[in-house]
């Protein structure tokens, strides 16, 4: 199967919180192609983060694309505050919603492109659906909510299935993943058919985030 281009996005939440402008900076010049944003509440998942006022102060920093990854619930009356903020991709759970559909048609409205989020335990089936309002599905290799989980290959097979629904559809729709990606795991999700690898740890906690980043992408 011929490769398609990686792109890497390092995930902000592995970063210094009291140097996040800097490390913005950093990872931009380090050749990320996306700054993957986790937004958590507290109640969607185990864990609270940051919000549209740090997004915003953020974009200021680097041009490279802002990939907000929304774990709040509900998500909906977030969704233009967070475009307002810079984000260029807004990625959403079907569990954070009613209604999927609707969400999605409301985030391209605001001019920004968007996502749907598998995670572990929810099936293939919550996208088929909305494919034609899809700019990315982003399948989460641990369960959401904490940064430096361990890989769950269990999610591999989802990432096949994915990529032949994707191709099938002749959709430009990219393939995420997110969760335990690293230089010794991220073959196996490109292999799968993956084309956007989101790494925290993976780039934030090695001393050299251009070759922490060059090290994922030529991992294929």
């Amino acid at each position: 199967m011929p490769q398609r281009p990686v792109r890497i996005a390092p995930s902000l939440l592995a970063a210094d919180f009291a140097r996040l402008g800097e490390e913005t900076r950093a990872v931009a010049a380090a050749g990320a192609d996306w700054l993957h944003l986790d937004i958590m509440d507290g109640h969607f998942v185990p864990n609270i983060s940051f919000g549209p006022v740090v997004v915003k102060a953020l974009r200021r920093q680097a041009a490279i694309p802002f990939d907000v990854h929304l774990m709040i619930a509900p998500a909906d009356p977030y969704l233009q505050a967070f475009a307002e903020a810079g984000a260029d991709l807004i990625s959403v759970h079907p569990e954070a919603g009613p209604h999927l559909h609707r969400t999605l048609q409301t985030i391209r409205g605001l001019g920004k492109k968007s996502g749907v989020v598998l995670n572990p335990a929810t099936p293939v089936s919550a996208v088929e659906n909305v494919l034609d309002l899809c700019d990315l599905i982003l399948v989460m290799s641990v369960n959401p909510g904490f940064g430096g989980q361990s890989f769950l290959a269990s999610q591999l097979g989802k990432i096949a299935i994915l990529r032949q629904m994707i191709d099938a559809s002749g959709r430009d729709i990219a393939l995420q993943v997110d969760g335990g990606v690293t230089e010794e795991t991220a073959p196996r999700c490109i292999q799968a058919g993956a084309d956007v690898l989101v790494a925290g740890t993976a780039v934030f906690g090695a001393p050299d985030y251009a070759g922490a980043i060059g090290a994922l992408r030529g991992a294929g």
